[in-house]
């Protein structure tokens, strides 16, 4: 590979613009932040150019960049939208003996066999759709910790909260996925889409 091809910036998006919006739309559930956190990290890039030092390949590198632009969204979002509180009374009982127990109306479905699952490609969508729809903070702790398996330090760290904030937000976002992948991924009589 000609190297002074890989650090011409004009061939870039061709190469590279694809697999780094799949990363972005993988992590960001939003076309349009997708979009943008690509053209921001072209941008950077360019900006940058003079201090890559060749020790990663351009495709890495760019990677790297974006990853940072991807943490500072999750981050911007973690400051500046409030999540909406997720009354746990809805699927918990509150009072009576069986007080913390599943309501019998919200307790979860038989997922059955559900070897491979993870690696449905069309679970994967309905997980991405259900994911859209969580709070922007919810969402991205949910992503760094669950998906991208950062770890509890790593994820407090970059989101700026603390480590009961994280495993509460975490909890409240498996009760929501859970009630969203159950109505979008079952079918009434609760077996699994083939």
């Amino acid at each position: 590979m000609n190297t002074t091809d890989t650090l011409n910036p004009s061939t870039w998006v061709d190469k590279y613009g694809n697999y780094l919006y799949n990363y972005a739309i993988s992590r960001v559930y939003n076309q349009v932040i997708a979009e943008d956190l690509v053209q921001e990290t072209f941008y950077s890039a360019v900006k940058a150019i003079e201090r890559f030092e060749g020790r990663s390949t351009i495709k890495t590198w760019l990677t790297s960049i974006l990853k940072r632009k991807i943490i500072d969204h999750y981050r911007k979002n973690a400051r500046n939208k409030e999540d909406a509180v997720l009354d746990n009374d809805q699927f918990f009982q509150t009072e009576g003996i069986l007080k913390g127990h599943w309501e019998d109306d919200q307790l979860p479905a038989n997922w059955g066999d559900n070897k491979g699952l993870s690696e449905s490609a069309e679970f994967y969508t309905v997980l991405k759709e259900c994911l859209s729809h969580l709070p922007p903070k919810m969402a991205a702790t949910f992503t760094m910790k669950e998906i991208e398996e950062y770890s509890t330090e790593e994820t407090c760290k970059e989101l700026e909260i603390s480590p009961t904030n994280l495993w509460v937000m975490i909890h409240r976002a498996k009760l929501r996925l859970r009630k969203c992948i159950e109505t979008k991924w079952f079918l009434p009589d609760k077996t699994i889409h083939k």
